[in-house]
């Protein structure tokens, strides 16, 4: 994401930047030690690090952390996973070929993690993952399926309203009910036109190209679109519906997205 100009910047406190600076990758330690941080990049992995320092302990897994894996406290260990080897997703993304991309340790679709055994992990970390999932909901219960008792579900979400899709319709809950019941085969060709004329603007020819292009090689756009209450929403419907038992840690509002920190309990 682009640095926002110098009239978004503001002060960050001694206290917050001795916490946090440890966490933080070189570019916003350098930021921070001038006592100015940007409202970009660097505001966003510190609101993240510091969560994770508190919430984030034993060992986990990261969902397609890319090229933005979280910053983890030191009594946290990591393992990465990914769909696609770093070559593939080299490929696939060219637009990130300035940055590094964390090496997959584990080869498997987050949507299912077919490899991750039952009630195996203290946490999971899936930032800006689930609007990428065809099936959210089935997302978020294979992710619980996962996660032990007690265990953490660090998940961050962009409000709509901040990025790119703007222009774009909320889903709707009953929306992803229904790709969670049938299936997201019906309603994937809609989220790929929407996606090249509603964010990529294109003309009609263009479009229709890009459309299959998009669907050819299987690209994860944004599928869905939430609000901050829209995302509330979601997770209050997978509780009642899917049995999905969580409790709320902590809720973030930050830059462009929102922060939850769940924490899975035994059902009632």
């Amino acid at each position: 994401m682009a640095n926002r100009s110098s009239e978004n910047k503001r002060r960050v406190p001694e206290r917050l930047y001795q916490k946090a600076k440890h966490l933080l990758p070189l570019g916003a330690r350098v930021l921070l030690a001038n006592g100015v941080m940007d409202l970009g990049n660097s505001l966003t992995q510190m609101n993240r690090a510091l969560l994770a320092s508190k919430y984030l302990s034993g060992a986990g897994i990261e969902i397609g952390a890319l090229h933005v894996p979280l910053k983890v406290g030191r009594s946290a260990s990591v393992k990465y996973v990914d769909r696609l080897s770093k070559p593939e997703l080299r490929k696939l993304y060219p637009e990130l070929d300035a940055y590094d991309i964390v090496e997959p340790d584990i080869l498997d679709d987050g949507q299912h993690l077919v490899t991750i055994e039952d009630l195996s992990q203290d946490f999971v970390i899936a930032n800006h993952f689930l609007e990428h999932c065809p099936n959210p909901l089935g997302a978020l219960k294979n992710i619980y399926r996962v996660l032990r008792v007690g265990g953490i579900l660090f998940l961050a979400l962009p409000d709509k309203r901040f990025t790119f899709d703007v222009d774009r319709p909320v889903t709707t809950f009953a929306h992803v009910l229904r790709d969670y019941e049938e299936g997201p085969e019906w309603s994937a060709p809609g989220h790929y036109e929407e996606w090249v004329r509603v964010v990529s603007k294109l003309s009609d020819e263009e479009a229709e190209k890009n459309i299959q292009e998009l669907m050819g090689k299987e690209v994860w756009i944004h599928f869905h679109v939430w609000t901050q209450y829209e995302m509330f929403e979601l997770l209050e419907n997978a509780r009642k519906k899917l049995g999905l038992s969580f409790e709320i840690e902590c809720f973030l509002k930050a830059d462009l997205e929102g922060i939850f920190v769940l924490r899975k309990i035994k059902p009632f």
